[in-house]
This record gives structure tokens, sequence and C-alpha cells, in this order.
């Protein structure tokens, strides 16, 4: 009886070792500030649709800056970070430096939700509500944000260069880069849909309008020419958007023009091009609704990549700067 009592005790001390010594990882949940800041999502939303409204733009920055944050050390607000003398960050990779924008704006909201209820809210999760209200801002769809992430203290450009999509990068790199990520290939389609809004720097699909492939349309290969010549340094950061039809609509119009071989960046169009993507693209450029659907779906599983929580992390006052 007493070694049956004494082998109990023993199976209960490992197991309590067990549980004290395993990561707790805290669930996300849409009601996180439900109590603690009941004015966060309004504050949010409110900042972010003034944003938008001053500039079309911004809907796309600030929807692409919650993607390159999510697939850099997961979605912990790292993008944001300034560099200092013992950081390194993803400000200035050359995925990031002189493209993302939208810095200007979180911060803004950073300080308005801060005189709401200082201290409470993560930047990392206002970059996710962020993303949603510019989707909805310019007629895209919504979708119910998890929250609960807190901010990382650290960041870094070597992982920034490393795991974001490339505008040269073929199908094969694409579908691995979000397979990392715990993303399917049709999540990676209906994600790089949000390229039917934004705009696109020269430099990053110079080379595909003067390549004179088969693989884009003659006419808007011209078109593209005139705003981005062939020499190397005089162009580079004109702009152009990445949908021609609607550039300031959250639409299907983007998988319209893949079709039409007027994709913008050679990353896009690699997307329909006789590979295992091409029957995706068809699909979305004929049901504006399934494209939308599978594009909110796409963002809630995004904004599961690696979050912070519970303990760990912090709480940033400052967006750009480790407490």
């Amino acid at each position: 009886m007493a070694s049956t009592v004494t082998c109990a005790c023993l199976i209960l001390a490992v197991f309590l070792f067990i549980s004290s010594t395993m990561p707790c990882e805290a669930q996300l949940s849409s009601t996180f500030y439900d109590n603690t800041c009941p004015k966060a999502l309004s504050t949010i939303q409110t900042a972010t649709r003034s944003a938008v409204s001053r500039e079309r733009r911004m809907a796309a920055s600030l929807i692409r800056l919650h993607f390159h944050d999510c697939f850099v050390q997961g979605c912990d607000a790292s993008i944001l970070l300034d560099d200092t003398p013992s950081i390194l960050g993803e400000k200035t990779a050359p995925n990031n430096a002189g493209s993302v924008r939208g810095y200007e704006v979180i911060d803004d909201i950073k300080s308005k939700v801060e005189n709401v209820c200082p201290g409470v809210v993560s930047c990392a999760d206002i970059l996710a509500v962020v993303a949603r209200d510019a989707s909805v801002a310019v007629g895209g769809p919504s979708w119910t944000v998890k929250l609960g992430r807190r901010d990382s203290t650290t960041a870094s450009l070597s992982l920034t260069d490393a795991n974001l999509p490339k505008f040269i990068d073929g199908l094969g790199r694409l579908t691995f880069l979000f397979r990392e990520k715990g993303l399917s290939e049709r999540d990676m389609v209906a994600l790089s849909g949000s390229h039917t809004i934004g705009q696109a720097r020269c430099v990053t699909f110079r080379g595909r309008i003067h390549n004179n492939a088969s693989d884009i349309d003659a006419g808007f290969a011209s078109t593209g020419k005139r705003k981005c010549s062939l020499a190397i340094g005089s162009d580079d950061e004109k702009i152009a958007p990445l949908d021609l039809v609607t550039p300031n609509s959250f639409d299907n119009n983007y998988f319209k023009n893949l079709i039409q071989k007027k994709g913008l960046l050679q990353s896009d169009q690699i997307l329909f091009s006789g590979g295992s993507t091409d029957s995706i693209v068809t699909e979305y450029s004929k049901s504006p609704s399934t494209f939308k659907n599978d594009f909110a779906a796409a963002m809630v599983r995004m904004g599961d990549i690696e979050p912070i929580t519970g303990s760990q992390g912090q709480m940033r006052k400052l967006c750009s700067v480790v407490n």
C-alpha cells in the first residue's frame, strides 16, 4: 500500500514539474479587451477610417504592414521597432525599406488608444485590427479579429530577408514560404488578392514590363513602360497601381487581370502561369464572394502566426520603441 502511494506521489510530482516547465500558451480571443478597454476597437476603427479617407492608398499599406509583420517572428509588431545599437530591425530590410508605409498611422492610433486605456492594448493587436478596418474602408470583407497578442522586444533584419516573399519569386518559392507559416496555396492566392488595391514601385516591376516575355499583355507592358523606363535609377520610386481597372476598390479584378496577363509584379502573374494555382485564380475571377470569404478566413489564419501571449513580451507604450 505504501509503495502504491509513493508511486502515485512520484507520478504527480513528475506531472507538476512538466506542467510548470512547459510554456503556457494563452488563447487569442475576440473579447480580450471587452472588460479592460471596451472602447479600443471603436477607437481604432474611427482612426483607421480617417487615415484611409485622407489617402485611399493607405488601406493597402496598412494591410501589407500586418502581413509583413506576421511573416517575420510572428504577429508581434516587430516590424514597428526602430533600429537601436542592439536591434538591427526590419524597417531597413530590402523588402521593407522605401516600400512599407503607414508607420505614422499606427503611431497615431496607438496614441489615441493609450489616451482611452493606457498600457492595455498591444501594438501587435492594433496592427491586426487596423488591417481588418482598412479592408472594410475600401469595400473589402470584414472578419472577427482574435486579440490578446503582446509585443516583441526584438526584431530581425535577417529573418525579414529569409521569410518575406520577393517580387521575383517563383511559384515554388512562394508556396514554400506560405506553407512554412501554416498557410495553404489557397490562402496564398487569396492573400495575394490584396493587390487589388495599392501601388508598386517601378523598381519592382521594371524587369517584367521590359522583358518582352510571353506572359505579359503587350498593351499593358507599353502602358507600364511610359511610367517606368528601363534606365535603372531614373524612375525607381515612381509608382503604378497594382490593379489598373479599380485600384482603390477591394474587388476581384486582380484575378481577372492575371488571366489577361496583366499582373504588374512577376510574383503576381506567376499565380496564373500554367501551374497549380491557376484553378484558384480562375475561381476567384468568377466569384468575388468566394474570394472575399477566403481572404477573410486567410487573414484570420495569418493573424494566428506565432503570437506572443501570456506573460511573454510586453505592452509597448510607443510602438517604435521597446519599453
